[in-house]
């Protein structure tokens, strides 16, 4: 029992570091933004927190809303020339 306690108050902790994460990399969803929540979802799936495919339907979502920069059309003509 003691150990479940231990155990649990870790779990809560790494839950609680990857909502954190989440709602950060939802709000502003930079590319780095998203690789941190990435990692710790990816954390959470190894130490049986959430389910594999939860980790994976979670990135997924995350994937889609990453704001990538895209170069300038100015940028573009500058370097065929």
């Amino acid at each position: 029992m003691r150990q479940d306690k231990k155990r649990r108050i870790a779990n809560l902790e790494t839950l609680a570091q990857l909502k954190r994460a989440l709602t950060k990399a939802r709000k502003n969803p930079l590319v780095e933004n998203i690789r941190l929540a990435s990692a710790i979802i990816d954390r959470a799936a190894k130490k049986k927190i959430i389910h594999k495919n939860k980790a994976a339907r979670l990135k997924a979502r995350l994937g889609k809303r990453a704001i990538i920069k895209k170069p300038s059309k100015r940028a573009i003509k500058t370097v065929k020339k």
